[in-house]
């Protein structure tokens, strides 16, 4: 019997795995034919991009904050708290910056894309959609997953910066150190490489997390309590799936 549950459980996730890769897939596909709902598109990125700014600036605000108590402790047992500032800089641009952002959005929104789906699913909107000849995938799922991971490129750009400011404003009123120095530390050395790589990875997370919330949000069964099934999943799968892509981008990027 233990061997038969493995077993099933093995098959199951590895067809779930095949069916969210071909979704993802066509999502992205359907960018390159006609139609394109823009409208729809405009008013995604309004909603993830411009609803996340708050959380995203407040979460990089106090992370740079964080950071700058933490290593200018040990820095100091060295005599070398003039490189905090490049060590804020770096943490939050290459690995703190683009992860923190998209766990943070992960956590806002695809939970929402997942109930909200799922919610059309259950009172079988979706199925009127198709009754109308509209293709819920390009109308539903396209928009979310571009806007999604357009506008994680810019919050994660505003997390950087928010974390580097954070870090400013303890190093110098907290750690009475030199605000210049701190900057200039935290510019000289700073690297194409090192930018590259932090922007790089938003890009993958955003369409991590819009193609599971879709995912998960389409593929609701059972009610109201399906919902709240779909949701938890997304959640958790796109969290998840983040840190494990960011292991993979950070590995094949820093090879290079």
């Amino acid at each position: 019997m233990a061997i038969e549950s493995i077993d099933r459980a093995a098959k199951e996730f590895v067809l779930s795995l095949q069916e969210y890769f071909l979704f993802a897939t066509r999502a992205a596909l359907n960018l390159f034919s006609s139609p394109i709902y823009w409208s729809d598109i405009i008013v995604q990125c309004d909603i993830i991009g411009v609803g996340s700014v708050l959380i995203v600036v407040f979460a990089g605000f106090f992370t740079g904050g964080v950071l700058a108590i933490q290593s200018s402790a040990t820095l100091e047992q060295f005599g070398a708290t003039a490189v905090t500032g490049q060590f804020v800089a770096m943490s939050m641009i290459r690995e703190l910056g683009p992860v923190l952002t998209g766990i943070m959005v992960s956590g806002r929104n695809a939970s929402s894309m997942a109930s909200e789906l799922g919610s059309m699913v259950v009172t079988e909107q979706i199925d009127a959609m198709r009754a109308l000849g509209v293709d819920p995938m390009r109308k539903l799922a396209t928009p979310r997953v571009v806007a999604c991971t357009v506008m994680l490129f810019f919050l994660t750009i505003v997390a950087d910066f928010c974390g580097i400011l954070g870090g400013a404003a303890v190093t110098v009123f907290m750690n009475d150190q030199n605000g210049t120095q701190y900057f200039s530390m935290a510019y000289q050395h700073l690297h194409f490489r090192d930018i590259l790589q932090g922007l790089a990875k938003p890009l993958f997370f955003g369409f991590i997390i819009a193609t599971i919330g879709c995912f998960y949000g389409m593929r609701t069964t059972g009610g109201t309590q399906g919902v709240g099934q779909s949701t938890i999943k997304a959640v958790v799968f796109a969290s998840v799936l983040i840190i494990f892509v960011d292991l993979l981008v950070s590995i094949v990027l820093v090879s290079f």
